[in-house]
């Protein structure tokens, strides 16, 4: 009888098993997920409460805080990508009316403000040209003139291969009343950071680059400074999923029995602490070394190909996105395609105020490899003179 009320049918593809290509992901992100990382990932299922997943929580927050370099005991992974941590940033620091400053000088500045308006925060743009970065004076002019409770600024912009100085910034912002908050998505593991030394406040990651584990689990670490704000909050957060004083306790970061607050994606937890772990073991400054020699490898290739760097100061490039001018007679779509047809390689255009102006090559984590460098700038070659000469 309940079979005749079936008007929709099962679907093909449903029917099918799943295919999956095999391709080199030499974009923004994701990168290639290495072998041990997916065996990790592959685990049976534990439940969420059991001591055995929370001994790897506590693994995590030891990683979280050895990459960082800090020592915040409120230092977890927000259940969701890079973008939620963003989100759960602000969202736990700023309240309705509350003045923030938002460095922009790509889409990430865009986005934080946005999110930001949205909570009703009193948003000022800083900004800067697609390719250049914020000095300590321009920061301390905004700070003069618009008084903000919060500082955003991104480290490593990877719409525009920019990586921006830090140095100095925490103490800056500070001496103004300010907390500071900044985006490592993209740079962390593959350029120094150092939370605690730089007087950053909250600093938060992905696990997909560097690190090397799928997408769906972000680092994030809140100083003391930026914990008292939130304790002072009129008002809760908005969001109960990102309310961080439930996920502190989760994460038994309060000294508290902890309580359940959502079910976590538990297989992207054991990715993250094995990605945690090789980068442990490799250790950070063999990691930043590593980064830096092959972006250097692969700028210099680029160069010799004929291709212009995006961003014109050596020390504000990003080491783990590159950035190129898409050059004149061709079509940034055709040379990915290409890439993506002929080679299995993923390489990306622009994205946000970089759109048609830019290649960006992206070398994280496992992908750094020197091998990897000489595969793309061979491809890249056989593009531009196959899509060249598909234009004659």
């Amino acid at each position: 009888m309940a079979t005749s009320l079936l008007r929709i049918p099962p679907p093909q593809g449903l029917l099918r098993p799943l295919a999956v290509p095999e391709r080199l992901l030499l974009g923004p992100g994701p990168s290639n997920v290495p072998p041990r990382i997916l065996a990790a990932g592959s685990r049976q299922l534990l439940g969420h409460m059991h001591p055995e997943v929370l001994q790897v929580m506590d693994e995590i927050k030891a990683g979280i805080q050895y990459a960082f370099q800090t020592q915040n005991r409120l230092t977890l992974a927000i259940s969701g990508t890079g973008h939620c941590a963003m989100e759960a940033a602000l969202l736990n620091l700023l309240e309705h009316g509350d003045t923030t400053m938002v460095a922009v000088n790509g889409i990430w500045g865009q986005r934080a403000a946005d999110i930001a308006r949205r909570l009703g925060a009193n948003v000022h743009e800083l900004l800067k040209p697609p390719g250049e970065y914020f000095t300590l004076w321009d920061i301390e002019e905004g700070l003069v003139q618009h008084k903000p409770l919060v500082l955003f600024i991104t480290h490593g912009e990877s719409s525009t291969g920019v990586l921006q100085p830090l140095e100095g910034l925490g103490e800056l912002c500070h001496r103004h009343g300010c907390l500071l908050l900044v985006d490592a998505v993209a740079s962390l593991g593959g350029a120094p950071i150092f939370m605690d030394q730089q007087e950053i406040d909250v600093l938060y990651s992905g696990s997909q680059k560097v690190l090397n584990a799928p997408p769906g689990s972000a680092p994030i670490s809140f100083s003391e400074r930026a914990r008292e704000k939130m304790l002072r909050r009129k008002m809760q957060p908005p969001s109960f999923y990102l309310d961080m004083g439930w996920l502190a306790n989760y994460w038994g970061c309060d000294g508290e029995a902890r309580r359940y607050h959502h079910t976590a994606p538990i297989n992207s937890f054991f990715s993250l602490r094995e990605g945690l772990a090789m980068l442990a073991e490799l250790g950070l400054e063999s990691s930043w070394e590593r980064h830096r020699a092959n972006c250097t490898q692969l700028c210099q290739g680029l160069c010799d190909l004929g291709l212009e760097l995006f961003v014109k100061e050596e020390k504000a490039r990003l080491p783990t996105i590159t950035t190129v001018s898409v050059p004149e007679g061709y079509d940034w779509k055709e040379i990915t395609a290409f890439l993506m047809d002929n080679h299995a390689i993923e390489i990306a255009g622009g994205l946000g105020p970089s759109v048609g102006k830019v290649l960006r090559i992206g070398l994280m984590g496992c992908n750094s490899t020197s091998s990897n460098v000489d595969r793309v700038l061979r491809a890249l070659q056989d593009a531009l003179r196959r899509c060249r000469r598909s234009r004659l």
